[in-house]
């Protein structure tokens, strides 16, 4: 049964989405970049370790030099772990080549499987996934260096911004923020689409089962750079960050991020480095797993090339759009986050201290109420009104497309919970951080306590949503229902990481007013961003958890429908 949606329109409306999301970027971009910096007077390196003497310079020029020191440490901490990533992505390279192609001894032409259908040959099958995990990896460490490049663009102007005004300072950081995530998501897809559309034209023709095998690399090198830079940028982060501490704290009594501290910018620099590309590249790739686990999945049911187990087929039907379901899920969401994107930066910014959390807290519930209608109308338009796929004990399951839409819904508000978990337990609006602000009145012991007991709590109902969005997606819909649901979960990407970024822009913008020595005025202004901005990368981190938890759950379900 074919979709209502043709294959032409899915095959245009999927890269006008990715080209909606890079040009959108841009503009954001080239709005950051309107704010003045510079004067007239140039400042110089030696300025940074005399702001508080520089009586003749101008704290634009201050601001402009310790930009500029944390742009050269952040790019050559990049420069260095990409080296060392280079040379690991080249011997794993070798390795996947090898590995994939010595299956059949790197046959080079097609052979037919038991139940006679064609079976892609080694050496081709190992050439594509190599390339395609190459190019997941490299499209990861390019979104993750322009979104650490504009946040280090942006600090310094969010810091002077702040002189007019919370609504201007907010709005930059914002609209910084939303360029990582726009241009992740678009590349991402972009990316992930071409490579699909090519290696087909190229080489597997009407083998979509070879093909999706192949693009499963995709997923594997995003993971790949995920895991270098979350973990190498985190370390970083927190060495920093108590580094810059204990030297300015605790052994010369200063306050945080004076300006005599030159660790400071070792700390902020952490900021960008680990919250900033190393959570870009966590999230690039628990998106681009989930895709191909999906991919994967829906390769070997009726939709694809259909599948024989035991003298029983599945006959394919080889459906286009239906097939490129997953991806459309993804196309729409940079859609909506496109319009809520513009509530916060154009429509309904915050324009006071009090509006900054709940501007943001808008971002998500305004994104996914929206999600949820066009998931509905995506869902009815592009998927058959049902379909057959294998489940994991080798059992034909018919799946209604109200059956997908359900999975995928599931994501979305178990995301959104978690998110709004996540915002409970570390706002200082509410009840959990001001007990454990108050906890710190009977010393250090109770306030760790405390702290601990709080967190260990605040993993209850995210992990009931986790445990519920599992179980009723795999009844609807079998592993592709787990992936879609990851999916779901990942639609309102591009709003989610403008929202974790946003909290790096701030705490740095924050750190350059004090060593700019801009007043106090400045400085609060800045804290009240941070404050919210620290919320916010929280929440990031809660997206990124729950979304690798149901990620890792349809990798392996990929793995054994296509094991079988």
């Amino acid at each position: 049964m074919d979709s209502p949606f043709s294959p032409a329109f899915v095959s245009m409306f999927i890269p006008a989405t990715t080209v909606l999301a890079v040009v959108f970027a841009t503009i954001l971009w080239y709005r950051v970049s309107l704010v003045k910096v510079r004067d007239d007077e140039e400042g110089t390196s030696e300025s940074l370790l005399e702001a508080g003497t520089g009586a003749h310079e101008t704290v634009a020029a201050k601001v402009a030099d310790i930009q500029d020191a944390i742009t050269d440490g952040a790019t050559g901490f990049l420069a260095t772990e990409y080296k060392y990533i280079f040379l690991f992505m080249s011997v794993f390279s070798v390795v996947i080549f090898v590995l994939l192609g010595s299956q059949d001894g790197f046959k080079m032409k097609y052979t037919t499987d038991v139940d006679g259908r064609p079976q892609a040959p080694g050496f081709f099958v190992a050439v594509f996934s190599t390339l395609s995990f190459i190019l997941g990896a490299t499209t990861s460490s390019v979104s993750g260096y322009l979104g650490m490049m504009i946040a280090t663009y942006a600090n310094g102007r969010t810091a002077l911004e702040a002189r007019k005004g919370v609504a201007p300072a907010f709005m930059t950081a914002f609209r910084s923020g939303a360029v990582m995530g726009f241009l992740l998501s678009g590349l991402g897809l972009l990316i992930l689409f071409v490579c699909i559309v090519g290696f087909k034209l190229l080489y597997f023709k009407d083998d979509w089962a070879g093909l999706y095998e192949c693009i499963t690399g995709y997923g594997l090198g995003g993971s790949t750079i995920a895991l270098f830079g979350r973990v190498g940028g985190g370390i970083y982060t927190k060495a920093a960050d108590v580094g810059a501490d204990l030297v300015g704290k605790v052994e010369k009594d200063i306050p945080e991020d004076d300006p005599r501290n030159p660790a400071v910018i070792a700390d902020n620099v952490g900021d960008n480095v680990g919250d900033i590309a190393g959570m870009g590249a966590d999230l690039f790739g628990s998106f681009a797993e989930s895709t191909c686990a999906a991919l994967v999945v829906s390769s070997l049911s009726s939709l694809g090339a259909g599948r024989c187990i035991d003298g029983e087929c599945l006959a394919g039907t080889h459906n286009w759009a239906a097939m490129n379901y997953p991806l459309m899920l993804t196309g729409c969401g940079i859609i909506v986050c496109f319009f809520t994107t513009l509530i916060a930066t154009d429509i309904s910014p915050a324009k006071s201290i009090s509006q900054i959390e709940p501007t943001l807290k808008r971002q998500l519930q305004i994104s996914t109420v929206l999600m949820l209608v066009v998931v509905l109308g995506i869902t009815f338009g592009t998927l058959p009104h049902k379909f057959q796929l294998y489940m994991p004990d080798n059992t034909i399951k018919t799946v209604y497309n109200w059956q997908m839409f359900v999975s995928v819904a599931l994501g979305l508000v178990s995301g959104y919970l978690i998110g709004h978990m996540t915002e409970i337990y570390t706002s200082n609006t509410y009840k959990p951080v001001i007990d454990v602000a108050d906890s710190c009145k009977t010393g250090a012991a109770t306030n760790i306590i405390f702290g601990l007991a709080l967190g260990y709590k605040s993993c209850i109902i995210p992990c009931i949503a986790l445990a519920v969005t599992i179980y009723f997606s795999y009844a609807c819909s079998g592993m592709y229902g787990i992936a879609c649901s990851a999916l779901g979960m990942l639609g309102t990407l591009a709003t989610g990481l403008a929202i974790d970024a946003y909290g790096p822009i701030s705490d740095n913008a924050g750190g350059i007013a004090e060593m700019a020595e801009m007043g106090e005025e400045i400085r609060e202004r800045t804290d009240a961003l941070d404050a919210a901005g620290n919320t916010t990368a929280a929440v990031g981190k809660g997206f990124a958890i729950g979304s690798a938890a149901l990620v890792s759950l349809a990798l392996f379900g990929a793995y054994v429908t296509r094991a079988d």
